[in-house]
């Protein structure tokens, strides 16, 4: 293994891609320490201080931010709105026939569709960005302090904070689309496991002096069995054989080649964990903004979700998780794979499933394997998901457990892809590439 990252080193071309990724990753990490003006840096760390079990409805942004939301420093973000903008986009396809046709047109067409998406990334980061910036001047973003994080509370000042937080959103999507093209590729993914990893040391630290050697070791035997099981599923696939028939063209015989079609086990990727978290936010938040005045009494609907839904280790909130991650894996996977689409693909070339008829039935057969292999799926990613709650009940650890959830399955599946396309660029200069 190092004689092969020697290798890529030695390599002129690959040796610059990786040390322009470095470089543009060390920016990235460095924008999150730099405050935001006007924003008091010694007041945030003292409300750090007295939150570090800080989770629940701003886990899922500090955790995909590096831990800089709770600094609100000009990364503070970080690539959610980017992150949140593709997938509206993603979707939008089975809603607006512009957008699926755009699709279908290829590289201008796709071209286009990246362009509303960065617009549409640049709209959520003002709106995220004024979200954060009221809920930091109302002491809501963090619930245990009493100093105020943006001291300056007028009108050009909060401008400022907005425009300066929306810029950073700009400039993340601009440095992850930089390494895309300039760098090994995977730029959002890569600076999304950038901020994921940033994280590890300071849990892992936490669970050492709060917890002691035993939980400490206890949790990285289970961060390692968790890591060989995401590995392995991610790494599954049904392969269903594709025959493409001979076909006659000029003087030359074309078709006649074996394939097959790949469905992962887990097609869906880590998206539905992300859209069941979200979704568990919003009753958390709409509560925020109902709580009782002084001398009001709380309502009961809001004491009810303060009580089951904001709690991670509450079993009504495990369970809620546990089925809209299953709901959304076959919701997700049956917006982005097509099996009509796919079928009449293979009959436009001369392909079919040996045993099975071109069109309808070949639809269907699709659609009965991808129904069946989804479901293993996505039990999979809700017992992932839910390792950190669990964790949370067992071991008494905060919400922002290290080995599970969102943030495993992250870094496991880029850390997978990255590790792939430097083997094969390697492999395009050497015999040999990272893998064997």
């Amino acid at each position: 293994m190092l004689s092969a990252f020697a290798r890529a080193f030695r390599t002129p071309d690959l040796r610059r891609k990786l040390l322009f990724t470095l470089g543009i990753i060390a920016i990235f990490r460095l924008g999150a320490f730099i405050p935001s003006p006007g924003v008091s840096y010694q007041n945030v760390q003292q409300c750090l201080s007295a939150n570090q079990d800080t989770g629940g409805l701003y886990q899922l942004v500090n955790l995909f931010s590096g831990g800089a939301l709770l600094q609100v420093s000009v990364f503070a973000l970080g690539i959610m709105p980017y992150i949140t903008s593709s997938i509206i986009v993603q979707l939008l396809r089975v809603v607006i026939p512009r957008f699926q046709q755009l699709y279908e047109e290829g590289a201008s067409g796709q071209g286009k569709l990246t362009q509303y998406t960065r617009y549409l990334t640049i709209a959520l980061g003002l709106l995220n960005a004024t979200t954060l910036v009221s809920l930091a001047r109302s002491g809501q973003l963090l619930p245990n302090c009493q100093l105020p994080i943006i001291p300056d509370t007028s009108i050009i000042a909060t401008i400022l904070v907005v425009i300066t937080l929306t810029a950073g959103t700009g400039l993340i999507m601009w440095m992850g689309e930089l390494v895309t093209e300039k760098g090994v590729g995977n730029g959002m993914s890569l600076l999304i496991f950038t901020s994921i990893a940033a994280g590890f040391p300071t849990s892992l630290g936490a669970i050492w002096n709060s917890k002691g050697p035993g939980t400490f070791f206890t949790v990285v035997a289970i961060g390692l069995v968790t890591v060989a099981l995401v590995v392995f599923v991610e790494q599954s696939q049904r392969r269903i054989p594709v025959q493409y028939a001979k076909r006659m063209i000029g003087r030359r015989t074309v078709g006649g080649t074996s394939t097959y079609i790949p469905i992962k086990v887990n097609m869906a990727g880590v998206v539905p964990v992300i859209f069941a978290s979200s979704m568990l936010y919003l009753p958390g938040l709409i509560a925020q903004f109902n709580q009782p005045k002084a001398g009001e009494t709380i309502a009961p609907w809001v004491e009810w979700i303060n009580n089951n839904l904001t709690r991670g280790d509450h079993p009504i909130y495990m369970a809620l998780y546990f089925v809209m991650i299953v709901f959304f894996t076959y919701f997700y996977v049956a917006i982005t794979f097509n099996p009509e689409e796919v079928s009449d693909n293979m009959k436009k070339y001369g392909g079919f499933i040996p045993g099975i008829r071109a069109g309808k039935p070949t639809a269907d057969y699709l659609q009965y394997v991808l129904s069946r292999i989804t479901l293993p799926g996505a039990l999979y990613l809700g017992i992932v998901a839910l390792i950190p709650l669990v964790a949370l009940v067992l071991i008494n650890a905060n919400q922002n457990f290290p080995f599970g959830g969102t943030s495993i399955l992250i870094m496991v599946g880029v850390g997978l892809e990255t590790v792939k396309q430097i083997d094969a660029q390697l492999q395009q200069r050497h015999y040999e590439g990272l893998l064997r």
